[in-house]
């Protein structure tokens, strides 16, 4: 029988399923969504496909019937852009464009003159790390702005959205018979419940007709009966219990024969932190503890498979470890070998790897605790970062290749950081610890050095780490939390900029070096930080770069590395930060990236 606390987990998952995901959080998105320009002076349609990536003035015409010539446009009227509406980070719906800042342009003007509404000052400074008082000229931000795919608790029958941003003086009854809803005001209120259509300001979602002058009906997927809706609900709740009732009844078999990481061994307490002492029979001491979800390997298969550890399949070391190339079970595998006073360091990455999974972590395969102590990853093809950056056997790395990288790396912290609870700090972010695969994506290794903290917390620790990643207040107080791997992260932007070593030397002496970060500070200290930047970059690259990339990457490393943690970024931010500047990168690269004295120059002409 199951225990009441089992019934009342199961009850809870129930509640969890039938209340569902919050409104404001989205799976999918939609291939279609239209948004509301407001015109003024000097406002032109080459200008404003420009700025929505539309690919052109005439493209627009199919989504505004009602401008016959592309030259004339009236100012006080309206035109309809298109894009995508996607779901960014699982929590809305929205549209991030690229955007190159212009002399002058603050947030407050970008929201406001150049986009007019569409998107809003809070919505820049979420999603981009410059400072709202200090946007450089150059900088490549997103602009992220809302949309609507439909809801069928409303009507089934749209399923294409405008995104309208109110002015002064309009009206519910007002905009509803510009829009075609005249007799149907209630519509457009039960779709925008909060809104106050008499306001000025804020945004409304619109139900649009599309090209063929039609409403487009919400998909199927969302059109579902509601009868339909609660058989799969109850269905789903039956096997769901029945699930929970299978899990339970086999973790309780299984309970005397596996003991869990997540919970120091029973006999950790005889041992000194980072100490292992061997037990008297010279067994190890961490025999037969076994972890669920990873594979126990006996050190006779992995000695097998590396021929005795064989100098010939080493592939790499670092402070904890010497790492050999094998193929196990049919997969090819990296295995490092760990000294048994690296427990703790064991103990952390086997703790983190278990327990989290994202496609730009390195996967962990299994374990092995027999006469030392043994993790087993998947192998990456093409090494690490730091080799691809020193030259060391490595091809250079194109710009585009760098900027992926860059967001790779900043996706599986992010993930580690803001999707895990308790939360992971890494402390030990560096370029040889991101490793590149056969397809040249990055993924994050080497979890050694973790630490857990809740979310939002902050901690003293000890130091440990790779001196020139540091940040201030960790280095001289221990103090940590998710921004020592925002600093650190913020001099890997800076090697992916120019290949230099996180310590640069600067004299024939040892003691003659800088950091890598005072070099870029002195680049931006100048009056145009774009042309000492250009001395900075990598010089493998030769001219085959956007500068305007670099300069938006080198500002989001300066971001990153701010002396206050306070003022550094998320990890999320840079997400999205890299996320605007890859697709502007990918833009550059098939030849239609405008260059910042072009766009200024169709800018002052809009």
């Amino acid at each position: 029988m199951i225990r009441s606390s089992s019934i009342t987990f199961v009850l809870l998952i129930v509640a969890s399923l039938l209340l569902g995901r919050s409104e404001s959080s989205c799976q999918t998105g939609c291939n279609l969504a239209l948004g509301s320009y407001y015109l003024t002076s000097n406002d032109n349609l080459t200008y404003i496909s420009n700025l929505f990536s539309a690919g052109g003035a005439n493209n627009l015409l199919p989504y505004n019937p009602n401008i016959t010539n592309v030259n004339s446009i009236k100012t006080g009227g309206r035109v309809n852009v298109f894009f995508s509406c996607d779901c960014l980070n699982g929590d809305f719906l929205g549209h991030n464009f690229s955007y190159v800042v212009v002399q002058g342009d603050t947030y407050t003007s970008i929201a406001q003159t150049v986009y007019k509404n569409l998107t809003t000052v809070d919505m820049l400074s979420t999603f981009n790390s410059f400072p709202a008082t200090n946007v450089p000229t150059g900088a490549t931000i997103g602009v992220v702005v809302n949309c609507s795919c439909g809801d069928s608790s409303v009507s089934k029958d749209y399923g294409l959205f405008l995104t309208y941003p109110l002015q002064p003086g309009e009206t519910l009854s007002s905009v509803a018979a510009a829009n075609g809803f005249a007799t149907q005001e209630d519509l457009l209120q039960r779709y925008n419940p909060q809104a106050n259509f008499s306001s000025g300001t804020g945004i409304v979602f619109i139900p649009a007709k599309d090209t063929s002058g039609s409403y487009r009906p919400l998909s199927s997927s969302a059109g579902l009966s509601g009868g339909a809706i609660a058989g799969i609900s109850i269905a789903g709740v039956v096997l769901l219990i029945f699930a929970i009732y299978l899990y339970i009844h086999f973790q309780r078999r299984k309970k005397l024969k596996k003991a869990s990481l997540l919970s120091s061994p029973p006999e950790a307490s005889m041992y000194k932190p980072g100490v292992v002492t061997s037990p008297a029979d010279g067994s190890s001491p961490f025999a037969g503890i076994t972890v669920d979800k990873s594979v126990e390997f006996s050190y006779a298969e992995l000695a097998a498979a590396t021929d005795d550890f064989s100098l010939a399949y080493k592939i790499g070391g670092g402070g904890f470890g010497v790492v050999y190339y094998a193929e196990l079970r049919g997969e090819k595998a990296a295995i490092k070998k760990m000294d048994m006073q690296a427990t703790n360091e064991f103990l952390a990455e086997l703790k983190v790897l278990t327990n989290v999974h994202h496609l730009n972590l390195v996967r962990l395969i299994g374990y092995c605790t027999e006469v030392s102590l043994f993790l087993v990853y998947e192998f990456i093809e093409n090494g690490n970062l730091s080799e691809h950056m020193r030259g060391l056997g490595r091809d250079p790395l194109p710009w585009a290749m760098r900027v992926q990288i860059a967001l790779d790396s900043a996706r599986g912290l992010e993930y580690v950081h803001e999707h895990t609870v308790p939360v992971y700090i890494h402390r030990d972010i560096k370029s040889a610890n991101i490793l590149i695969d056969k397809n040249y994506r990055a993924k994050v290794a080497d979890f050694g050095l973790a630490k857990l903290t809740e979310v939002g917390a902050s901690l003293q620790t000890r130091l440990v780490g790779t001196f020139g990643y540091m940040p201030p207040e960790y280095a001289q107080y221990g103090e940590i939390s998710p921004k020592v791997d925002v600093y650190a992260f913020g001099v890997v932007l800076y090697e992916l900029i120019s290949a230099k070593d996180a310590i640069v030397k600067t004299g024939g002496s040892v003691t003659e070096s800088k950091g890598l970060i005072a070099l870029f500070e002195e680049a931006f200290s100048k009056p145009d930080p774009k042309e000492d930047l250009r001395n900075l970059v990598d010089p493998r690259l030769g001219q085959d770069y956007p500068i305007d990339s670099v300069l938006a990457m080198a500002w989001l490393g300066k971001s990153c590395t701010q002396e206050n943690p306070q003022q550094r970024p998320t990890m999320r931010q840079i997400v999205v930060s890299l996320m605007t500047l890859s697709s502007a990168t990918e833009d550059w690269d098939i030849g239609s990236f405008f260059d910042n004295q072009a766009l200024a120059s169709l800018m002052s002409g809009r």
